[in-house]
């Protein structure tokens, strides 16, 4: 069997895809020739598949060398690249680096050079200047969500990064628009697949929603308890709203989770494995959220602050209505706040708030938490085993299960998690004893 049908079988049994989208095609067809490689397209359209399996086709078994660098913008996108690496790569040691978790662990793992080596720039750029990993064996270079990466101000250290490589043979850039390329990346004559969403294919009905009073928080309860049952996900231009709105509502007793990038990376992992995993419907998020994270179809988005510019109009809309989906998009606005004239071309329909208001249907999952993890040697099948026997839970009572390094969450039915929490308490997991809670 040839390395390319093993790659598509493992993309079957381990992410369930059976096929390849137009755009993922595209960039294997591509991938053949010796050009870099522009790819445009989507957020949620399949780019990390996409640029991964001519990575990982075009890697060489026997070298011990770093071969492949992928460059991302933000923590949550490098360890989902690295998880998805992971499930379809046959063998190849993976690395992935990023702020906010121990640096110690990295350096030890990074002793032994990875086939592929996956970070945000200012952690690769430290492990270079300190001499733990020397990136001149790079071949492929991947600059995935580029656009996003200028935007937060990362071109210096990309920059620093791509003068130590002196031999690369390919260079893939992803973006979700299109954009002055700059000259560092070493870009000439790149092919460019160019796929993104056209508006007559968009499935998205945009509204707006007028708020009588400046403080929008009462007007945003009636709006959700108004809409129809799906995920939320709620922008916010600052991170101190993001804060305020979730514990407002958590004072009405509606479940949600706030996202920023000011929070700890622990939290922010919980919050968005809590989403994820249907133990929150609602999720509070910075312009973090728009792009690069791996969350679930979202039914609803609302701009609870106008987004600062199109372009992040375009990426928090393109969270909803994504392939085949339809999806909604509210503009909460007060009387003071004026519509800017990108958004008005839109022509959004207005969306009347009912005072017949619904009682919002509690998550159907809640989230378990497990003091052990990946270092312990705790795997899912090992989890699934425990809280079958131990807990008395059927399979289909278990949801997604997410083991980290050192400790898991695992989505159990909201109704059984007390009972099985009690259950299993001085129960030791694999031997092990173990800390049980509800991740909170």
């Amino acid at each position: 069997m040839t390395s390319k049908n093993i790659l598509f079988e493992r993309l079957n049994n381990k992410l369930g895809i059976t096929t390849l989208n137009e755009m993922q095609l595209a960039t294997l067809r591509y991938s053949e020739k010796e050009k870099d490689i522009i790819l445009i397209s989507p957020t949620g359209s399949g780019k990390t598949i996409a640029f991964l399996l001519p990575v990982l086709q075009g890697l060489d078994p026997l070298c011990k060398e770093i071969q492949a660098l992928i460059l991302v913008p933000s923590r949550e996108l490098a360890m989902q690249i690295n998880s998805i690496s992971h499930s379809i790569s046959s063998g190849y040691k993976i690395n992935c680096c990023y702020g906010g978790q121990p640096i110690k662990s990295e350096i030890k793992s990074l002793q032994q050079n990875p086939a592929i080596l996956i970070g945000t720039p200012g952690r690769i750029l430290d492990h270079i200047d300190h001499g733990r990993i020397n990136v001149s064996s790079v071949k492929v270079l991947v600059l995935d969500e580029f656009d996003k990466c200028l935007e937060l101000g990362f071109q210096e250290q990309m920059e620093a990064i791509i003068k130590h490589i002196s031999g690369i043979c390919k260079r893939i850039l992803t973006s979700a628009t299109e954009g002055e390329i700059p000259e560092f990346t070493g870009l000439k004559t790149p092919e460019k697949i160019y796929f993104e969403k056209k508006e007559s294919d968009k499935r998205l009905s945009l509204y707006s929603v007028i708020s009588p009073e400046p403080d929008k928080l009462k007007s945003l309860e009636t709006l959700l308890r108004n809409l129809s049952p799906g995920p939320v996900l709620i922008f916010c231009n600052h991170r101190e709203s993001t804060e305020r709105i979730g514990s407002f509502l958590s004072e009405q007793h509606i479940f949600n989770e706030v996202f920023h990038g000011g929070m700890e990376q622990t939290r922010r992992e919980k919050a968005l494995c809590r989403f994820k995993n249907g133990s929150s419907n609602i999720f509070i998020s910075t312009d973090l959220a728009s792009r690069g994270l791996d969350i679930p179809e979202i039914k609803h988005v609302i701009h609870y602050h106008l987004p600062i510019n199109e372009e992040t109009f375009i990426h928090r809309n393109g969270r909803t209505a994504r392939m085949f989906a339809e999806g909604n998009a509210y503009l909460l606005i007060n009387s003071a706040e004026n519509i800017p004239e990108y958004i008005q071309k839109k022509q959004p329909e207005r969306f009347n708030l009912s005072v017949n208001i619904n009682r919002l249907e509690l998550p159907p999952m809640n989230t378990l938490y497990i003091g052990k993890g990946k270092k312990e040697k705790l795997n899912k099948v090992d989890i699934v085993g425990f809280l079958i026997q131990k807990g008395e839970l059927y399979k289909e009572d278990i949801g997604m299960i997410d083991i980290k390094d050192h400790y898991s969450y695992v989505a159990i039915n909201r109704k059984k998690i007390n009972r099985t929490l009690r259950l299993i308490r001085k129960e030791k997991i694999k031997n092990m004893k173990s800390k049980y809670e509800i991740a909170r």
